[in-house]
């Protein structure tokens, strides 16, 4: 190391202009390659069985994301200037590249059964906009017979009605988003028009995620700025510990956009996170500046620097590889944006301690040091008696916070026993945004928004031809809407109870599964040959082997999703005597295993983070006790954290998730800091009184001033449009706080019965 140190002081200015051009460099790549993923499904591990298996289904069924629009008329929807918009609208999706003529559904599309005197037919509800009275009253009616079109795509209230566009997850473009906001808004009038769906939640995810980034960067910098200036009193080093920060978070995005890797929602927390956690090198460093420069008031730059670098360097860097491991932690993760904001994040927090340790001595060699030289005066003795007094206080009283830990470690293991983990995108937006309005005047008037697919699997050929296992399937979807939360169900036994219903002169008790399979199969083949096929294989495929069951739900998230699953698990066992097997597909169950991999990816990071800080710190200190004492701290603030969320009903998501590794991450920090000046103290001086008060007054003192800083940055997340970042704001700054107060009370009070580097041990 000292022949680096000997490089900086020797070329100060050289190392200004490296790290410029080189930012500058990874600035304009940021710039012109970085990419939003818009598709929720990329946010997931496709090689895990659960997807691949949802994907085979997809494909078997022509299973795809819908983007749904409701139109409303309060006088109701059967008048003709209502009814040609259905269809003017309808003509517009199917002309729009993105999506296949065949995959829009409506009530101008919409087939209807129908019993004729030569049997059966399949025709369209209407395809001339009726205009009469009489005409638009038989339309109404026949949607009213019709419990496949009634309730479905036109609600009981029969004033909205729907147009359903399923796309593929490779089309959905910013562009198209817009252009389908753009087109449902110019239908408007008299009409009101909806807009909602899996494909319109990623678009406005994608739209707010950079607008929130852009907006939260500036608000952020703004306090880090405000409370450096107020801790540091000094514009210089306030400026080049921003700049410290602002290359970080350019290095972190420069890299990411260099090796295409896309900015997912949770990534755009990346920069607030290393605003406020890259601040703490450069707190610390003049920290101990400043205190060299007031027991030397007369020394010069070039021995201030040596000081500082020879006193710091091994602080900074040993709290910036556990701030990293923390979030490297992630990597055990199998969600795609979790893992690559741990990468990211801490190739940011190297970044930053790689600029604290470069850019802030040669800035003081080329600048000169603070002109705000710190003075002997009351108030530097003031801070110095406070701190003398704390720290005797703290170990006079440590069975006051033995008994507190204790307690608090006990409540926060009743609130973790209530923790939950939430699957819903939709939740992640404001309840009084106009995409969760939206979604629910949709799900008021219909079945749901959201779906999840049952898919029924034999290895016998029409299999779902039989009676007994076609009404089983019609009992599961019976129970199944019983659910309040589930709002529609659609299947095979859909189409066969209509079929038997309108061949017997429409009468209501004959809306069953027939009882013989010859008929079955015969209404199947009417159908085959009136109707499209192409609507009959969505529920079932050619050989009849293969089912598709459609739950709609009027919610997305994980109670919901496990609440119906639930009850189609109560068939199993019903299923497999007939050799049929169930499994889950669609993006409803895809987002259901995407939370239970969150949990898993949560408690493994968890687990392996606390045992790598062990080990570092044994390392690092050469001392398996210290290990063990800097992991209390943190691993109180991951109970406390944990259960807060439990107590407050604050659900795991792909933003929460990251809470214990936040925690671990920057929390470790002020261990590794006030072990390090205790250690030194304690050698230098084997006074047990002296070394408490000293290493009080120094690491203590910076590590409020680094922890008022943390907590305000991380304050700043409750501006977010986004819910879970403000949960995460609010519970991150809480664990900052916790994790310092830990640091000062419980582990100061661990290290000191320890004895630790007195060779007097009585």
């Amino acid at each position: 190391m000292n022949k680096l140190f000997n490089w900086i002081l020797k070329y100060p200015r050289v190392i200004l202009v490296v790290t410029l051009v080189s930012s500058a460099a990874l600035f304009f790549v940021m710039k012109n390659n970085s990419r939003m993923e818009t598709d929720l499904d990329k946010y997931m591990p496709q090689q895990h069985p659960a997807f691949v298996y949802s994907d085979q289904a997809e494909e078997w069924f022509n299973i795809n994301d819908g983007i749904i629009i409701a139109i409303e008329h309060e006088n109701g929807i059967y008048n003709s200037g209502t009814l040609q918009k259905v269809k003017d609208l309808t003509k517009a999706l199917q002309q729009m590249d993105e999506i296949n003529k065949k995959d829009v559904t409506s009530l101008y599309t919409a087939d209807n059964i129908i019993g004729t005197d030569e049997g059966m037919d399949v025709k369209a509800f209407y395809k001339r906009v009726p205009q009469s009275d009489g005409n638009l009253k038989t339309l109404r009616q026949n949607v009213r017979n019709n419990d496949m079109i009634s309730g479905r795509l036109v609600s009981e209230s029969e004033t909205v009605t729907v147009i359903i566009a399923e796309i593929e997850d490779d089309v959905f473009t910013q562009e198209f988003y817009k252009n389908i906001l753009e087109t449902a808004k110019t239908y408007e009038g008299p009409e009101n028009v909806y807009v909602a769906g899996r494909p319109i939640v990623e678009g406005t995810m994608a739209l707010l995620g950079p607008a929130d980034m852009k907006r939260m960067v500036p608000i952020v910098l703004t306090v880090i700025v405000l409370v450096l200036l107020w801790v540091m009193r000094s514009f210089k080093n306030t400026i080049f510990t921003m700049l410290v920060v602002l290359f970080s978070v350019v290095w972190a995005f420069g890299l990411m956009a260099l090796i295409n890797i896309p900015i997912y929602a949770v990534s755009t927390m990346i920069p607030v996170m290393l605003i406020a956690i890259g601040v703490a090198d450069g707190i610390h460093l003049y920290s101990h500046l400043d205190l060299f420069m007031l027991k030397n008031p007369n020394t010069g730059k070039m021995e201030a620097v040596k000081d500082m670098l020879a006193g710091m360097w091994k602080p900074v860097a040993m709290t910036s590889v556990t701030t990293a491991v923390g979030f490297i932690s992630l990597l055990t993760s199998q969600v795609y944006p979790i893992k690559y904001f741990g990468i990211f994040t801490a190739i940011g927090v190297m970044m930053a301690m790689v600029f604290s340790l470069l850019l802030i001595p040669a800035a003081i060699l080329v600048f000169g040091l603070p002109k705000r030289k710190p003075k002997v005066g009351k108030s530097e003795k003031k801070s110095g008696h406070i701190a003398y007094r704390f720290a005797e206080a703290v170990v006079k009283n440590k069975v006051v916070t033995y008994i507190s830990i204790v307690f608090i470690v006990v409540l926060s293991i009743y609130g973790m026993s209530k923790v939950w983990i939430n699957s819903s995108f939709l939740e992640k937006f404001e309840t009084d945004s106009d995409i969760v309005l939206t979604d629910k005047f949709i799900n008021q008037n219909f079945g749901g928004t959201s779906t999840i697919n049952v898919i029924l699997e034999s290895q016998d050929e029409n299999v779902f031809k039989q009676p007994h296992v076609m009404q089983l399937i019609d009992e599961m979807q019976a129970e199944s809407e019983k659910l309040t939360l589930v709002g529609n169900s659609f299947s095979l036994a859909d189409y066969l109870r209509r079929m038997n219903k309108v061949m017997h002169a429409d009468s209501v008790e004959y809306d069953t599964i027939p009882e013989s399979n010859k008929l079955i199969a015969q209404y199947l083949l009417l159908y085959e040959m009136s109707g499209d096929p192409e609507n009959l294989w969505k529920v079932v495929d050619y050989k009849y082997n293969k089912a598709n069951i459609t739950l709609q739900l009027k919610s997305d998230n994980s109670k919901a999703i496990n609440a119906a699953i639930a009850v189609v698990d109560q068939f199993v066992d019903r299923f497999q005597k007939f050799g049929v097997s169930v499994k889950y597909a669609g993006s409803g169950y895809k987002g259901l295993v995407f939370t239970d991999l969150i949990l898993q990816g949560q408690i493994t990071s968890l687990l392996l983070s606390l045992i790598i800080i062990v080990v570092l710190l044994s390392i690092m200190f050469r001392k398996i006790s210290i290990g063990f004492i800097g992991a209390v701290p943190i691993a109180v603030t991951a109970f406390i954290s944990f259960g807060i969320m439990g107590l407050f009903d604050i659900p795991l998501s792909t933003t929460t998730a990251l809470i214990s590794s936040i925690a671990i991450g920057i929390g470790i920090d002020y261990a590794v800091h006030f072990i390090e000046r205790y250690k030194i103290n304690a050698l230098e001086t084997q006074d047990r009184t002296k070394t408490i008060q000293e290493t009080m007054h120094h690491s203590g003192r910076a590590i409020i001033f680094n922890a008022l800083v943390v907590i305000a940055g991380f304050l700043v997340l409750l501006a977010s449009v986004f819910p879970p970042n403000r949960s995460l704001g609010a519970l991150v700054s809480l664990n900052m706080f916790t994790s310092f107060l830990g640091t000062i009370t419980i582990m100061f009070i661990l290290i000191y019965a320890s004895n630790i580097y007195f060779k007097n041990k009585s």
